[in-house]
């Protein structure tokens, strides 16, 4: 029988946490030095990289995949089940070429640059906007609730809600009821709700359109403590707050919300009637024009990253036509679908891109335009749900995709990657996600390699791979 002094001495019940975590070094193949280390990194107020306070992103989202056959990575000489009906359009720079549906961006296609070789592995839209979103591999291949967190939260959380002139942080514009915080993947996950981005629904190419969150209405006083009042004036509001502490007591987004309601400059960036009626016909009066417009006011007011959702091109959907952009040939003709969806796609991102370049915003503001996916470079023929008859599509493809950015003071006018002949797959500069979300944090000047706590408090890496683009970083002034 072995001697008290032997045997082991029991330090007592371990805590779940602490169980969770020395439990979880060897799934993340860490030593204890390593994991201690990490842990106070990511209780450290860390993160941001100095001297990037200014910057900020607009992040247009082409829910259903942007056929890249059709746009930016076009094969004329791939036989015809590949290369479809449009023809390349050649652009004020040598060697690049786009859809000849898109004449705007032929003539500036200097203050943008396309990238061919992001791929993923998948092909569902759920796991495929999860794997966008978030910069990880997600659990799952399906559904779009977040088990990390969106680069959005992950912004917001290092940013806090709101920047020094009191626009929030991160705002997300949508359709009118694609405003869920998980329709699109946005969900914080273990970062919690307090960093969701605000959320903007409906058309704002609508003469009444107006942010609710921004108006004095008397519903909105069951909100408040008993002792504030929204049915006064906006100084009386005021001192109601302050007197009785509400502000504090209220979720954060009810706070965020009076914060902003009490602030003229808050309202006047969100109010598109303050634009002039020429810029506001320059962009379009679109879905996609008026909400890319919205972008370019919040993000020069002091958002630091605003996503804009665009879906349906018009508000009457043809019957040949998909809501958004997925051109399967059960949901849309591809072909008639792109003649109807191209002309506000091209007037709103090309105004979008010459207004950051004419107002000096290009250094400070990068602009990103992606997707889930790609669609099958080989087309397909299926019977069309909506009409009723046999009609070519394309489904999904993540092995290949293409994205257009802008701005970031970084070299524009570029192609950057390749793929095969008949647009499968990249050859040339194989990139994923992460590498495209390493070059987004470091505009930010975000520590893509800072870590961050989990709920069982394991720290987090926010990229766990990747690196920025080096073509697109930024030039020297």
């Amino acid at each position: 029988m072995e001697s008290p002094k032997s045997m082991p001495r029991c330090s007592g019940p371990v805590s779940r946490r602490s169980f969770l975590e020395v439990g979880g070094l060897s799934l993340m193949g860490l030593g204890m030095t390593d994991f201690l280390k990490m842990r106070a990194r990511a209780a450290s107020n860390g993160g941001i990289i100095p001297g990037r306070e200014d910057t900020s992103v607009i992040f247009i989202w082409l829910p259903g995949g942007l056929p890249h056959m059709e746009t930016y990575d076009m094969k004329p000489d791939a036989p015809i089940e590949y290369r479809g009906d449009f023809r390349p359009m050649r652009t004020n720079v040598p060697g690049i070429e786009v859809c000849e549906l898109l004449p705007r961006h032929a003539k500036i296609a200097d203050k943008f640059a396309i990238i061919r070789s992001i791929h993923h592995e998948f092909a569902d839209h759920g796991g495929a906007h999860k794997r966008m979103m978030t910069g990880r591999i997600p659990a799952t291949p399906t559904g779009t609730v977040n088990d990390a967190p969106a680069a959005t939260s992950i912004i917001k959380r290092l940013f806090g809600g709101a920047s020094a002139t009191g626009l929030p942080t991160c705002v997300a514009a949508a359709d009118a009821g694609r405003t869920g915080i998980d329709t699109f993947a946005m969900g914080p996950a273990y970062l919690g709700s307090a960093n969701n981005p605000f959320m903007l629904g409906g058309d704002m190419s609508d003469p009444g359109f107006k942010v609710d969150s921004l108006g004095v209405k008397e519903e909105m006083s069951d909100r408040l403590d008993d002792r504030l009042t929204m049915l006064g004036s906006l100084d009386r509001l005021r001192r109601d707050i302050d007197k009785s502490g509400s502000m504090d007591s209220m979720d954060s987004f009810n706070k965020q919300s009076m914060e902003m309601l009490l602030s003229d400059q808050v309202r006047d960036a969100f109010d598109l009637s303050k634009e002039p009626t020429a810029v506001r016909e320059r962009y379009g009066n679109t879905i996609y024009g008026q909400r890319g417009l919205m972008a370019r006011r919040l993000v020069e007011a002091g958002s630091r990253f605003v996503t804009v959702v665009w879906e349906r091109a018009q508000k009457s959907i043809p019957k040949y036509a998909a809501y958004n952009w997925d051109c399967h040939a059960v949901n849309c003709h591809i072909f008639d679908d792109m003649r109807a969806r191209f002309p506000s796609y091209d007037q709103a991102l090309t105004a979008l891109i010459e207004d950051l370049y004419q107002r000096g915003l290009d250094k400070k503001v990068l602009l990103v335009v992606g997707n889930d996916f790609g669609h099958t470079p080989k087309i397909n023929t299926q019977r069309g749900t909506k009409t009723g008859v046999m009609q070519p599509g394309r489904d999904h493809w993540p092995k290949a995709m293409s994205v257009l950015v802008s701005g970031g003071n970084a070299p524009m006018g570029q192609v950057i990657g390749a793929t095969n002949s008949k647009g499968e797959h990249p050859v040339e500069r194989i990139l994923t996600p992460n590498d495209l979300w390493a070059t987004v944090y470091q505009h930010l000047g975000i520590d893509y390699t800072h870590y961050l706590k989990n709920l069982e408090g394991l720290p987090m890496q926010i990229l766990p791979f990747g690196k920025p683009i080096a073509e697109l970083a930024p030039m020297r002034s």
